[in-house]
Formats: C-alpha cells, sequence, structure tokens
C-alpha cells in the first residue's frame, strides 16, 4: 500500500526558488518551463510545482514523465489526488452539469487511459504540502488552499478568509495554484502569492502561462510573477489528434477561458487585458 504524506518539509533553501502550477497534460509548456528553470541556473530541488500536472491537455503521460526526470518538487492537486485514486472525477470542484463540469469528463477520462500504473503510484504518493524557508520567512505551497486542496482562491477573495489560512497554517506566506489566476498579495504581516498555470492562459487574452520566482536578498525576499511562451500550436494539435474538447484547444490560442462560471464577479468583468509581470517585495521578517 502507497504510504500518503501530508507535508514534505524541504528545511532552510538558499538561492532563488521557482513555483509553478497547471502543467495540465501540455508537454510544450512544460519543456518551456524546464528550458526556463536552466537558464535561470535553478535546479530541480528548488523547483516546485503546485499540482494538476495532468489535466486538459492531450500529454498526460509525457508530462508527468518530464516532471519525474527533471526532479521537480510536486506536490498533489486535486487532479493527482482523484487520478491516484482511480476516481471517476477530478475533484475540481466546478458545480456540477456546468461547462467545465461537463467538458472535464472528456479530458479526465482521456487522462485516466493514458496514465500508467507507475505514474497514478507516483501520484497517490506525493505531499499535500510543501513546507520550506526562505530569507527567514516560513512559507507553505499548496494546491488551493492549506484547509482545502480544491478551494478556490482568487485576488478578490477577501483577505481576512487568506489571513486565517496563513495562520491556520502557522507561516509567514502560503504559495498556491488551483485557480489559473496569477497574482501577488500582501495580506497581514504575511502573503499570498498564486504562481498561475504554466498549460492553459490566465483568461487575459494572451497565449501565455504564468510562473513565480522567489529571490532572497541580504534585506528580504522578491517575488516575481512571469509570462511564459511555449509552442501552443502543437499542443493545440495534439489535443486534436486525441479528439479531446475544442474549447481547450481554442482557449490556448485566444487566451480566454471556455466558461466563466468558477470567476467570482471581479475577475469576471476584468477577462481579457493582457496581465503584466508583477515584482512583490516581502521585506525582512
Amino acid at each position: 500500500m502507497t504510504r500518503k504524506v501530508e507535508v514534505l518539509d524541504l528545511g532552510t533553501l538558499n538561492g532563488p526558488v521557482l513555483v509553478f502550477g497547471g502543467a495540465v497534460s501540455n508537454l510544450q509548456a512544460t519543456q518551456a518551463l524546464l528550458a526556463e528553470a536552466q537558464r535561470l541556473a535553478i535546479p530541480g530541488e528548488r523547483i516546485i510545482c503546485t499540482g494538476d500536472v495532468v489535466a486538459y491537455c492531450a500529454d498526460a503521460e509525457a508530462t508527468t514523465a518530464a516532471l519525474r526526470q527533471a526532479g521537480v518538487r510536486v506536490l498533489m492537486g486535486n487532479c493527482e489526488e482523484a487520478l491516484g485514486g482511480d476516481s471517476d472525477d477530478c475533484g475540481c470542484n466546478f458545480a456540477p452539469d456546468s461547462t467545465c463540469d461537463l467538458l472535464a469528463r472528456s479530458w479526465y477520462a482521456h487522462a485516466q487511459r493514458q496514465l500508467s500504473a507507475d505514474s497514478k503510484a507516483w501520484m497517490r504518493a506525493l505531499p499535500r504540502s510543501i513546507r520550506f524557508t526562505l530569507a527567514g520567512w516560513r512559507l507553505l505551497a499548496v494546491h488551493g488552499a492549506p484547509s482545502d486542496i480544491s478551494r478556490w482562491i482568487f485576488p478578490s477573495t477577501p483577505a481576512a478568509e487568506k489571513r486565517a489560512e496563513i495562520e491556520a497554517a502557522g507561516v509567514d506566506g502560503v504559495l498556491a495554484g488551483h485557480s489559473g489566476i496569477p497574482f501577488a498579495e500582501r495580506v497581514g504581516a504575511g502573503f499570498w502569492v498564486n504562481a498561475g498555470s504554466i498549460g492553459l492562459p490566465a483568461n487575459d487574452g494572451t497565449p501565455r502561462g504564468w510562473y513565480a520566482v522567489l529571490r532572497p536578498d541580504t534585506d528580504g525576499l522578491s517575488v516575481w510573477l512571469n509570462a511564459l511562451t511555449f509552442d501552443y500550436k502543437v499542443t493545440m494539435q495534439s489535443m486534436r489528434a486525441a479528439d479531446l474538447p475544442a474549447a481547450y484547444a481554442v482557449t490556448l490560442e485566444s487566451g480566454l477561458w471556455p466558461s466563466a462560471e468558477i470567476l467570482p464577479p471581479r475577475e469576471r468583468a476584468s477577462s481579457g487585458p493582457p496581465l503584466a509581470p508583477v515584482h512583490f517585495r516581502a521585506d525582512c521578517v
């Protein structure tokens, strides 16, 4: 029986840390992210994936293999939890019979068929969170939120809710994914960073993914949210060849999600305008 790990503690890390999530079976985006990490000279042991390695796109097994081979620190997202447990549902927390829920039935079935037994066993053994200290900041990487693997946390989510999650986790900052919208926000004495998704656009009208780099220095910590470009046309071709939902293939080119159902009003109203890279400063604790 596979042993479950709740928290992987990496101790104190030295040097920049790259954080990303949502590879979503997009092999081209994953290869682009690994090439960027190599350009930045950030090794696998300082690269953290916030989950959803597998989802909307066509190359579930190849994407999983690429991240495993690179030695990336991967935590369990709702898709890994569902696929590793042979669930009949992705666990994305979509509203029943919503557009996203209906589309999920197709890509999830494709991923179930494509993933090897070894990859599913690897997913079952992933930690649900990753803890580490960087530049004096106690940080916790999770998928949705510390309290719930599939909780949606957006820029407009009240700061009091984010603060409660941070305090309950006993850390200074949370690094999350799941929602697909990158943002960095000071929350009380701590902060919340969502690195976005590398494999699916951020609903900003551009065919780009997003990732974060945390850089320690003598005065504290800098967080950069950067856009990632990849050959989305090749990804689209592989999705069409696999007969996956056209809506997500179109999203890769248009940069707009097939549905805004999961978005709060503020994020729904801001769909479309291209996001700019963000530099967030966290001074010494």
